[in-house]
């Protein structure tokens, strides 16, 4: 790291870890604040659910270009103009922390997380830059890699699109990235699981046809259904019930719901992480809150 900026001197009332952050982006570390829980600031509406396109799969991928430090990684800065910015006032007053883009300044850290990880690291890495933390140390390489977390046990790699907390300067000088480390971040091979054990559920039986709606309807529902999996973020095993608790109330009395319908839930449930047992078990779940 070089100093690039010349350091911007802080009015004395602005919030008290603004000096240290435009001290760090003059040395050219991309900057940003961590609020209580020591998170980045949460996206504003303009931004939420990525729609200003940081996630690397939207078109418009990169940083983010709100005003606002709406996310983490790609929020981080040199610029003294911005960090000083009325946009980032706020988010400076709730600070508790300051944190980088390792990937931003051309490093990657490894995050050892205890002592085990901290003995693998002296065995196995070459000497670099040290920097103590709160449960470990934070080992600074001069490169850049994907950023990984749970390598191995006790250990994450940070370095593009994440974030590290600054925790002081360290000790040494940041030694070239190892092969090591570009190792443990490389995509893994897929793993070929064996194919679940197969299960019964029990199909609503009725007339055969829905007699208040056309298929069209019931075909529509299923791809809704699928579709509210399929987007789940968070509490997937509570989505997974619900979607086909209300699959049920609208069809499992008409008996329109085939095995073929069944297995599009299941699969789209499986493809989230849930297990075939589960799976088996919400439908049992909700056909018995219905009473069917």
């Amino acid at each position: 790291m070089t100093q690039t900026t010349p350091i911007r001197r802080v009015p004395a009332h602005w919030p008290p870890l603004l000096p240290t952050a435009l001290r760090l982006a003059a040395l050219g570390l991309p900057v940003l604040p961590l609020r209580k829980g020591k998170v980045p600031v949460g996206n504003c509406p303009a931004c939420r659910d990525s729609a200003c396109g940081d996630r690397p799969h939207m078109k418009a991928a990169g940083p983010c270009r709100c005003p606002a430090p709406c996310h983490g990684w790609a929020a981080a800065t040199t610029d003294p103009d911005v960090l000083t910015s009325l946009a980032w006032a706020t988010a400076w007053r709730q600070a508790v922390a300051v944190a980088y883009h390792p990937g931003g300044a051309g490093l990657t850290v490894v995050d050892l997380d205890d002592a085990a990880a901290i003995t693998w690291a002296r065995q196995t890495l070459p000497p670099t830059r040290t920097v103590t933390t709160t449960r470990g140390e934070h080992w600074i390489y001069q490169g850049t890699t994907r950023s990984v977390n749970a390598v191995r046990d006790g250990v994450d790699i940070k370095s593009t699109m994440a974030y590290a907390r600054y925790l002081g300067p360290g000790t040494g000088t940041p030694a070239p990235l190892p092969d090591a480390v570009r190792a443990l971040t490389a995509p893994k091979p897929p793993t070929v699981r064996p194919a679940p054990p197969t299960l019964t559920v029990s199909v609503p039986v009725g007339g055969g046809t829905c007699p208040h709606r056309t298929p069209a309807y019931l075909e529509r529902g299923i791809r809704m259904a699928e579709q509210r999996i399929t987007e789940a973020r968070s509490q997937v095993h509570a989505t997974v019930y619900r979607t086909f608790l209300a699959v049920l109330s609208t069809h499992g009395r008409c008996g329109c719901l085939t095995d073929t319908h069944v297995t599009r839930l299941f699969t789209a449930a499986q493809a989230k992480g849930e297990s075939a047992r589960h799976c088996a078990d919400a439908w049992a779940n909700a056909a018995t809150r219905l009473g069917l």
